[in-house]
């Protein structure tokens, strides 16, 4: 049986998902006539703490939707260097907004608010436009890394001062909700509009969420049809979506619990691990003069399967489906091919 710590999006619907699918009354999403994708996008602006909210297919698309409408061709984006906007959704900011991106290192994938007010632009003809920052929360090449209420605020304000709107890439903003013990409308409070995936630890089957005031979400409804998301009896997979919502976010903190758990054994076979404060770990190879390819291939051939994130660093991502068990199984492994290593050959 394969320890799957890829990523949270090989999470299963949960049984009653199953069922909510099944059972889900369904109508035409593109007159609007849908009640389940109704009710979920109802909800879902409740919990964000905005006007409205628009149900999509990922959360790429989500993200790529907000810069359409925020943005205009020849626009430029701020946002850090290593956020997901910039580093894995196929460059597709400048190939479909025709915006250009400027990037700033953040301290653990959060932008410092002084650096961020540097590189906005001033009024000179030679110059593009800054008309959007966009934040990331948790931070996934970071590992997981939380921006605070504060650090959040800090930057909203000054894009206030600017007038400038601030999108949330907020694939996994429950789980840092859940890690700082606050309400997810405290982080939202301090963005215009966000996007939160309901397929990653939340376990429904797919879907995304974008969220901002009224208007805002009909320009992005028309955006969302011209990039083909307008789909049609969706109320079968928007569903799940709903109790991803209502009843999977408090459940989060298990997979943190898991992720400790990992990062604690891990340290104790003397591997550098970065810090944990959500459900991804992430540890590095170069002690061991190993790529972090090749150990995933061993792990594999053990029945652990995780992901590259530089050439001497694996990301392990905990989820619904990884047990206390299991992470004891991964240490034992792992520990195992460590002394297959430091074995003379």
């Amino acid at each position: 049986m394969k320890i799957d710590l890829r990523s949270d999006t090989v999470t299963k619907p949960t049984e009653e998902m199953i069922r909510a699918m099944a059972e889900a009354e369904v109508g035409d999403d593109v007159y609007r006539e849908d009640p389940t994708v109704n009710r979920l996008e109802n909800i879902a602006a409740e919990r964000l703490g905005k006007e409205a909210a628009l149900f999509v297919t990922s959360g790429t698309q989500g993200n790529q939707v907000a810069v359409l409408t925020h943005c205009v061709n020849g626009d430029e984006v701020i946002l850090e260097a290593d956020s997901h906007l910039f580093y894995y959704e196929g460059g597709a900011m400048s190939a479909l907004a025709g915006v250009q991106t400027r990037t700033i290192p953040g301290v653990r994938g959060t932008m410092r608010a002084k650096d961020v007010e540097k590189a906005i632009r001033g009024k000179n003809i030679h110059f593009p436009r800054t008309k959007l920052i966009c934040l990331e929360n948790t931070h996934n090449r970071a590992g997981g890394a939380v921006s605070t209420v504060e650090q959040m605020k800090s930057i909203y304000d000054v894009a206030q001062k600017y007038q400038i709107p601030v999108h949330l890439d907020g694939a996994r903003l429950f789980n840092a909700a859940v890690a700082l013990g606050v309400d997810v409308t405290a982080l939202c409070s301090y963005t215009d509009t966000v996007q939160i995936c309901l397929s990653k630890g939340l376990s429904a089957p797919v879907g995304s969420i974008i969220a901002g005031d009224r208007d805002f979400i009909e320009e992005a409804r028309w955006w969302r049809k011209k990039l083909g998301g307008g789909l049609r009896q969706v109320g079968y997979i928007a569903a799940p979506g709903i109790l991803a919502l209502t009843q999977m976010t408090e459940r989060l903190a298990e997979d943190h619990e898991r992720a400790r758990q990992l990062a604690e054994g891990l340290r104790k076979l003397s591997l550098q691990v970065e810090p944990v404060e959500t459900n991804i770990v992430l540890v590095h190879t170069e002690s061991i003069r190993e790529s972090a390819v090749d150990f995933l291939k061993r792990l594999e051939g053990k029945g652990v399967l995780a992901v590259d994130f530089d050439e001497y660093v694996i990301r392990f991502t905990t989820h619904r489906h990884i047990t206390e068990e299991n992470i004891t199984r991964v240490l034992e492994i792992v520990e195992d091919l460590l002394e297959a290593v430091a074995s003379p050959r």
